[in-house]
């Protein structure tokens, strides 16, 4: 797909003298006279570049980048501007234009600018297609690979999703692959937090808002719903909806139109909606908090996400990923955990699940002072569980390998989980059976040792409560 270059200038003839100057069978250029004719035209198409007069009649360059980033927020800007507002060009790059050129423009380094905008527009897309990709959705237990086979599955499909999952499972990546996989990833991934946002807020985010519409609407605003057309729009935490924009949201998902708030025209999208909720949906409708209807447009396709705690042998994996991350961004060289340390983090339960593995390795390799981590250098936290089980077999604790590591011991689920067999085995040899005794020794919930003692075919006989 040829990049695309939105030239704006309210004089007609620097608009064509520019047009011609960039000419190119590898661009594809558009022309608009003012913000908001730019506006417009980005409304339908996805803009790689804008070439903006900083002053103009009416809303300025200025304003076109800001408001333009809400459509396309990976776009790139180059403003011109005349001697007398370089200052304000300076300050426009200070909130992200990628360059100015002063007027008269030289042609030549337009051009060469223009280029090196666009190529750094494509590296960063690529950034963000690597970072986001579903073999971003790292580790290798059985959850995790029938997560990625169903999300191969229906990417290419128009099928709403709904992902359920604890806070910090990752159930954005997961929304984020199932866009890159499909046939809109072209076109706009809009986020919306909903928790994050009062009521009469979320819906003007949703479906925008009329100039006049209440105090302080002194313009158009554009919702997510117009930003996300062609795309895909994702509401996280959905369960903290309000009911008035609920229904509002059902009848957009049912129509794929509606009307922005204080506007009486309707707005047609075409939109692909996933959702996600760390609560259970089903509750909330028996207590009166959630509608029905919009549960059931919703749930076409669930995902559950399971939580780290019940998918340890990702957590290997995951810590080599992070390490590589951090230590690039900090320009340290740790290889990865020592083995007592390894023992720590897989015995705790990661309540904060991924997001808070990924903290606390970030914290841990800033602060790191050889080049593995030692059992010392984890939060009090992770280590408390070291001691429940700092009486179990070294060779049980030390069989998943140096986390981080190059060894194919330390990416290998089934010596990991054979480690955590034996872990559970000794626990309950050493307890006389006793389940409630085994969990206080090994750091882990009762009801997460009963799971294991079923996913492994433990003996009855090690099975006894007390």
């Amino acid at each position: 797909m040829k990049p695309v270059i939105l030239i704006v200038d309210d004089e007609k003839n620097t608009r064509e003298g520019l047009r011609k100057a960039l000419e190119s069978p590898g661009y594809r250029i558009l022309l608009a006279a003012s913000t908001r004719e730019a506006l417009q035209m980005m409304e339908r198409t996805r803009v790689d570049l804008i070439v903006t007069d900083l002053r103009m009649p009416g809303e300025d360059g200025l304003e076109l980048m800001r408001r333009g980033r809400m459509l396309r927020p990976d776009m790139s800007v180059i403003l011109l501007t005349a001697y007398g507002t370089v200052q304000t060009a300076v300050k426009a790059m200070k909130e992200g234009a990628y360059d100015y050129l002063t007027k008269p423009v030289n042609l030549d380094e337009l051009g060469m600018v223009v280029e090196r905008a666009l190529a750094s527009v494509a590296s960063d897309r690529e950034r963000t297609d690597a970072r986001y990709g579903i073999e971003n959705i790292i580790g290798a237990s059985g959850a995790l690979e029938e997560i990625k086979r169903v999300v191969r599955q229906i990417a290419p499909t128009k099928a709403t999703v709904l992902i359920e999952g604890e806070s910090g499972t990752g159930k954005e990546l997961i929304a984020r692959a199932i866009h890159g996989l499909s046939d809109r990833r072209k076109h706009p991934f809009i986020a919306v937090h909903c928790a994050a946002l009062a009521e009469g807020v979320l819906e003007s985010e949703l479906f925008g808002h009329e100039k006049g519409a209440f105090t302080g609407a002194i313009r158009r605003h554009l919702g997510r719903f117009e930003m996300a057309n062609r795309g895909t729009l994702f509401l996280d935490e959905v369960s903290e909806m309000a009911a008035g924009t609920q229904a509002k949201l059902l009848r957009a998902l049912q129509e794929q139109d509606f009307e922005r708030v204080g506007g009486a025209e309707t707005i047609h999208v075409d939109v692909r909606l996933i959702a996600a909720t760390n609560a259970n949906l089903e509750s909330l409708i028996a207590r009166g908090r959630f509608r029905d209807d919009l549960y059931y447009r919703l749930n076409v396709i669930r995902l559950k996400f399971p939580p780290l705690r019940d998918r340890k042998e990702d957590i290997p994996p995951l810590i080599t990923a992070f390490l590589a991350e951090f230590n690039a961004a900090n320009g340290k060289r740790v290889a990865g955990l020592t083995p007592e340390a390894l023992s720590a983090v897989l015995a705790y339960d990661w309540p904060g699940n991924v997001r808070e593995l990924r903290n606390c390795i970030e914290g841990v390799v800033v602060l790191a002072r050889g080049d593995m981590i030692a059992l010392s250098e984890l939060p009090g936290k992770v280590r408390e569980g070291v001691s429940r089980i700092s009486e179990i077999s070294p060779e049980v604790r030390t069989a998943g390998g140096r986390a981080g590591g190059n060894t194919q011991d330390a990416r290998s689920g089934r010596t990991l989980k054979a480690a955590e067999r034996r872990m559970i085995e000794e626990a309950l040899v050493r307890t006389q059976g006793c389940r409630i005794e085994a969990a206080k020794l090994l750091g882990i919930s009762r009801r997460t040792l009963h799971r294991k003692i079923k996913q492994y075919g433990l003996s009855a006989t090690t099975e006894r409560d007390r």
